[in-house]
């Protein structure tokens, strides 16, 4: 009885630690990028840039996205209960922004290579108007799994069930075998596609930086640099796709191991790419370095 008593009490504790940990991460990260959507709105010459514009779309859908899926995971710890009507607003949300990222990360690529593959057209293709375009494809592509899940959903559930209290987790939306089997193919599709986008950037972009020469070559291997930057980032936000297969597998077995495996895939698939957009447009990004530094200056200036 003791022995039993003192395992739950180690359970619960490191629960709190998870938790706690969890927490701190998602507070840094939110705050960070805050800051950098902050400098972004403040200087107008950011507005007009493609690479920018997609840059401030990632912080702001990595924010929410990081609001959201921190409200999922107190929920589900505290296993607090919602009706399925509030869960659906919410997962329509987490679902939506969970592959906006990767979209987004998608089109940044292919921007760094029209400038560096298509110099004599940048410009026009990436005007402000065919940004604000793109970021309307991003999400009409990006709401294509959520309005599916969601549909299916839909067609299967009852009136009653919308009243219900539930944990809210996407698997409340699963009724039958067969809509895990179409989840499991967009998500298969959408990596195919992806990969195939990085891929092809990647080989473009490395016969221009063997070809280039002097400051070409030197503006070349930074736009390779961080395609390679964008290409790591993105197959962590791709990743994100295969996990909740490999949760599911792993609920039918274990239970207590599910739960290991889900906070990990949070932490390394969920948390860790929304750190590398700061990294990659807001400290390697001589511009944008510049502006961030000046403000912080002129903040430390009016405090004293």
């Amino acid at each position: 009885m003791a022995a039993n008593s003192s395992l739950v009490s180690d359970a619960f504790l490191v629960g709190k630690i998870k938790l706690i940990f969890a927490e701190v991460l998602v507070l840094v990260f939110l705050c960070i990028n805050l800051l950098l959507i902050v400098i972004y709105f403040k200087k107008e010459c950011f507005h007009t840039t493609a690479r920018y514009v997609l840059f401030a779309v990632t912080l702001l859908s990595d924010s929410l996205l990081l609001f959201m899926s921190d409200l999922l995971l107190i929920l589900t710890h505290f296993h607090l209960l919602v009706q399925v009507w509030m869960c659906i607003l919410i997962s329509f949300l987490a679902l939506l922004y969970f592959t906006v990222t990767p979209v987004t990360l998608t089109a940044m690529t292919l921007e760094r290579y029209v400038a560096i593959c298509m110099p004599l057209r940048h410009a026009e293709l990436c005007s402000t108007r065919s940004t604000m375009a793109c970021i309307l494809i991003i999400h009409c592509i990006s709401s294509v799994p959520c309005i599916v899940i969601l549909s299916t959903f839909f067609a299967s559930a009852s009136l009653s069930f919308y009243k219900d209290q539930r944990i809210c987790t996407v698997e409340v939306f699963m009724f039958h075998a067969w809509q895990d089997h179409l989840r499991s193919a967009i998500s298969q599709f959408y990596f195919f596609i992806m990969c195939i986008i990085i891929i092809f950037s990647y080989a473009k972009i490395m016969k221009v930086a063997k070809a280039a020469s002097g400051e070409n070559k030197k503006s070349t291997q930074k736009g390779l640099r961080t395609v390679v930057l964008h290409s790591f980032q993105l197959l962590l936000c791709l990743i994100q796709l295969w996990c909740p297969f490999i949760e599911a597998a792993i609920f039918k077995i274990d239970f207590k191991l599910f739960e290991h495996i889900r906070y990990f895939n949070y932490i390394v698939f969920y948390l860790a790419p929304r750190c590398l957009s700061p990294l990659i447009y807001g400290l390697r990004d001589d511009m944008f370095f510049r502006a961030l530094k000046n403000s912080l200056l002129s903040h430390k200036r009016n405090l004293i």
